[in-house]
């Protein structure tokens, strides 16, 4: 069997101004038999993550203007407080050109028109793809920086934007993108490098029988039926219309922006892929049509660990949706019995954004979500067969969040420890009262929030808030929306790409996962091919606890991120064995991956492990 690696050496750390050099190559690996196969390391569920590192410089840095990546969102505020202002909009990290590094998409907005209902033309700049010149497409070393693309690639945003997903929908090793707006979505084909090196897409919206024309905010690439091709999933918000607007009030009755339950909620959409570059609506037959909800965030994971593909539903002040695959072509949603349709309490809260991970390392799918001002953001944690227990307050995650309004969200490790942390960042959404009153304009900018994951401690995960140590993107307040990971400058650990209302888009850079253990996976269909969405890699460590990670691009609000694999080893770095279940239900292992390198690996190429689940 074959492992085809990517090798990323070092020419030394962000703090020297340099970047790494990429190699590719394949080597021959050894194949394992006998009992080594079917190794397992018991999870230590006592076991806590090493101290944060002694330092004062900022964990994370704005790239900056002078990265070449300038972008100013533009939401068309003209005082007659229409509800989309203030929701757009989302960030893409993904590798438009295949040349091995992360390229930036952002959704803009526009002026709104009370007259026909329309994004205002004339020159308005619409979406931007930046193409990120790390390294050149012969592998040699180059300077982390941006250009903006957008004209040479073909891309024209049709729509007042809202969100954007990635994934290759037609299986030729090229990532496409789904972008949803107020009105109708597009379906950007991406065809590949033109003659000049120039990657080009080609809007395919109609012809793939994917549109929607409703107030589409977040949506998913997922393969739910096991075919091998990309599903799309796509969440719907309410029934708004520009010549509708309504006139909603503060408290202290000036007029303020409307929330979600002032107009109706709409149903999502579920489009199967036929496999030759058309979708049918299976929205119906699948059941997920019958439900209705103020849609803002949607994740894809295996919550039962049977194998399938499901999808959360983030709502606002709707209960939220866990739609658990049947396998034959059905979803039901159990989120009440479940458990994570609603707090605690039994209330349902205003959710955002939404990120799926194994937070407490027991090899589940676990919930985080954002919420609205004097709410709080949700834990829930997964006991392994889709039953959630609302954790919020034991795990320290509730408090910080109390005063702040939450849109994107990451689950990442950002010190490379072994423990998934967590990134919320946001805006509010109705005037700040005190700041209106002081004649600020746009009185919504609020913090953002980092939560370091401190390992369990008593039985319970905790979480500690360095946000103060989060550097300029988590001090300076804004108004926050979008939230994107990927490892932007292929040293190991992941960054930041972060999408702001009616202002400047952030890169923050990453200053500390690179100096600890780390592997990076890139889990393909076959060589060439694209990376396989909801495939679960699993990493197998003597005297160490057993690593689960997910390849996945959707979670988030309105934002696509690297579908790329980091593992994070912290102190425990002796890796005995890499496993992989894939979203086909077929099971297979390999030799220890290298060290400091991201490795290719081809599904089919390892060892098969029929029936094996280590959990």
């Amino acid at each position: 069997m074959e492992l085809a690696l990517q090798r990323c050496v070092r020419d030394g750390s962000k703090s020297s101004g340099r970047t790494p050099r990429i190699h590719r190559l394949k080597l021959r690996s050894r194949v394992l038999v006998g009992s080594s196969l079917m190794a397992l390391v018991i999870v230590l569920a006592g076991c806590s993550s090493p101290g944060p590192p002694e330092e004062t410089a900022a964990l994370l840095t704005d790239l900056g203007a002078e990265s070449g990546f300038e972008f100013t969102h533009i939401n068309g505020m003209t005082g007659e407080y229409f509800f989309p202002e203030m929701m757009g909009s989302g960030i893409a990290v993904f590798d438009a050109d295949n040349d091995g590094d992360l390229d930036i998409y952002v959704v803009q907005g526009g002026p709104l028109s009370s007259d026909d209902g329309e994004i205002g033309s004339g020159g308005f700049p619409g979406d931007r793809l930046f193409r990120n010149d790390l390294v050149s497409l012969g592998g040699g070393a180059g300077t982390l920086g941006f250009h903006d693309i957008t004209a040479a690639s073909g891309i024209h945003g049709t729509g007042y934007g809202m969100g954007v997903a990635a994934g290759d929908y037609d299986d030729d090793g090229w990532t496409d993108l789904y972008v949803t707006n107020l009105g109708s979505n597009q379906l950007l084909r991406n065809q590949g490098l033109a003659e000049d090196g120039t990657v080009s897409f080609r809007d395919v919206t109609i012809e793939a029988g994917v549109d929607d024309s409703r107030w589409s905010t977040s949506a998913a690439f997922l393969d739910f039926d096991g075919d091998g091709f990309l599903d799309l999933y796509v969440v719907n918000y309410v029934d708004f219309r520009v010549a509708a607007n309504k006139l909603c009030r503060a408290a202290n009755g000036k007029r303020d922006y409307c929330g979600p339950q002032s107009y109706t909620p709409e149903g999502d959409s579920l489009f199967r892929n036929l496999g030759d570059g058309t979708f049918s609506d299976a929205s119906g037959s699948a059941g997920v049509a019958g439900r209705t909800g103020a849609g803002m965030g949607v994740v894809a994971a295996d919550f039962d660990g049977d194998g399938r593909t499901d999808i959360y539903v983030a709502n606002d002040q709707t209960r939220n949706f866990l739609w658990i695959n049947r396998g034959d072509g059905t979803f039901e949603d159990t989120g009440f019995l479940a458990g994570c349709a609603t707090n605690m309490d039994g209330r349902a809260e205003a959710s955002m954004g939404v990120d799926a991970g194994d937070i407490d390392n027991d090899g589940d799918e676990d919930l985080f979500m954002t919420h609205l001002r004097h709410e709080t953001n949700t834990m829930f944690l997964n006991d392994g067969s889709a039953l959630f227990e609302d954790v919020t307050f034991r795990t320290r995650v509730g408090a910080p969040s109390l005063g702040l309004t939450g849109f994107g969200t990451a689950l990442f490790d950002y010190d490379n420890d072994g423990w998934l942390d967590l990134a919320a960042v946001g805006g509010a959404v109705f005037d700040i009262e005190e700041r209106a009153a002081a004649g600020d304009p746009f009185p919504l900018d609020q913090p953002n929030i980092l939560l370091r994951n401190s390992g369990v401690v008593a039985g319970m995960v905790k979480f500690d808030d360095v946000s103060s140590r989060g550097g300029p993107g988590f001090t300076i307040p804004e108004v926050s929306r979008g939230l994107a990971t990927g490892d932007l400058d292929n040293d190991g650990d992941l960054d930041l790409a972060v999408s702001n209302n009616n202002g400047p888009a952030r890169v923050l850079l990453n200053r500390v996962g690179q100096d600890r253990p780390w592997l990076g996976l890139s889990l393909l269909d076959r060589v060439g091919g694209r990376p396989v969405l909801g495939a679960r890699a699993e990493l197998r460590r003597r005297g160490s606890a057993t690593l689960w990670r997910h390849s996945r691009s959707d979670g988030s609000y309105c934002s696509a991120k690297d579908p790329r694999v980091v593992f994070g080893l912290g102190g425990g770095s002796d890796v005995e064995l890499l496993v992989v279940r894939w979203p086909d239900g077929s099971t297979e292992s390999w030799p220890p991956p290298p060290l400091g390198e991201y490795t290719t690996v081809i599904k089919g190429s390892g060892e098969a492990l029929p029936g094996d689940d280590s959990r």
